[in-house]
């Protein structure tokens, strides 16, 4: 086992939820159910607060700001963006509550902050793509040469602005947001490096990317905004610390060289006490010593950044013997922007997978 970072102790807060038969104070919130059934994560008042707490010196916003809040307040990820939120002195702005119009509430709010999925950020990855491929003569040469440019600079020194290309071009890409947004956040599901570098440069603004799960109260690791090299969730925060556990069946060691790879286990004052009446699968997804078994497989760097790269549960073989991770199809074949959705299936019984596609409106 490899332990990436030291825990951080954490004074606890005062909460005022509903209690358990146990008089343990909680907050339920519920597991997408993408990997089996939903189940009911029990969140304390001190797992939230520690995430909020230490993610201040990864997402660097000053009090008097304004973020949008959009994303579902039944997922830990927007649970967590408003207890930072609260803490830093945050000004929220709330959507109006149709996803459609989020680019014209970012109009009239003009937030500094935008947090988002991959989802959308692939949508928005699309969108821009298209304008600039609609371009033509003058204007389409100018394009590329701003994207060519830029792209150069980022991959030389990590700079994400510059001062002709922007006003003549990616202005218009902010515009999308409001104008206004420096700082940019990504969590939930693993994003395409390409992706993630493409958005940096058409918004000319940082954006960082998250890992956690339910169990964790959000954000686990947070990667630093100065970091120019992009494709991993960078280190630890403060509230928990991290091990790999060997998986010899899959070939993943924390023993292997240059880059040690297992199983991500995490401890500390942001993981969950357990599932609400699911005993049995509480005791599954944690190791006698009382460390989460969080089922992601991760590689470490030598600087203590973590890259996501397979699943030890939500995989499946096929009858010829071929493993298939469809999270990785999906995050794929999600690009396209024809695809509103899809859902990768296979049965061991089987020597192919099926993808449940449906597609985006505008391209019915």
């Amino acid at each position: 086992m490899l332990e990436v970072t030291d825990i951080a102790s954490l004074s606890k807060g005062h909460a005022a939820f509903e209690k358990s038969t146990a008089d343990d104070v909680y907050i339920l919130s519920y597991t997408s159910g993408t990997t089996g059934d939903s189940k009911g994560v029990k969140l304390t008042h001190n797992n939230v607060l520690s995430n909020s707490r230490c993610t201040i010196p990864r997402i660097q916003m000053a009090p008097g700001e304004t973020y949008i809040s959009y994303l579902p307040y039944t997922h830990s990820f927007e649970q967590a963006l408003l207890g930072f939120a609260l803490i830093q002195k945050l000004r929220i702005g709330f959507y109006t509550g149709d996803p459609t119009r989020l680019v014209a509430d970012c109009g009239a709010l003009k937030p500094h902050f935008f947090p988002s999925v991959p989802r959308l950020y692939n949508k928005i990855y699309a969108a821009l793509n298209a304008k600039f491929n609609e371009a033509t003569g003058c204007k389409k040469w100018l394009i590329d040469k701003g994207l060519a440019a830029k792209r150069a600079n980022y991959a030389t020194d990590g700079q994400i602005t510059s001062g002709c290309y922007d006003k003549l071009i990616f202005k218009k890409a902010k515009a999308m947001l409001g104008g206004q947004v420096r700082f940019m956040v990504t969590g939930s599901a693993p994003i395409e490096k390409n992706v993630l570098d493409f958005l940096k440069i058409c918004f000319c603004c940082p954006i960082v990317e998250g890992y956690g799960l339910t169990e964790s109260a959000a954000g686990s690791c947070i990667s630093d905004v100065s970091d120019p090299v992009t494709g991993h969730v960078g280190g630890p925060v403060e509230s928990c610390k991290m091990r790999l556990k060997d998986l010899p069946e899959m070939n993943y060691m924390s023993s292997d060289t240059p880059y040690p790879r297992g199983e991500i286990c995490i401890y500390g004052p942001s993981i969950f006490t357990g599932y609400y009446k699911r005993e049995d699968k509480t005791a599954e997804c944690f190791d006698e010593e009382g460390w989460f078994l969080t089922g992601d497989v991760g590689q470490v760097y030598p600087n203590g950044s973590i890259k996501i790269i397979d699943r030890s549960k939500n995989i499946f073989k096929l009858s010829q013997g071929e493993y298939i991770a469809p999270e990785k199809i999906e995050g794929i074949l999600g690009l396209s922007a024809s695809i509103a959705s899809i859902f990768i299936y296979g049965n061991s019984l089987r020597n192919n997978v099926v993808a449940v596609v449906v597609p985006d409106e505008k391209w019915v």
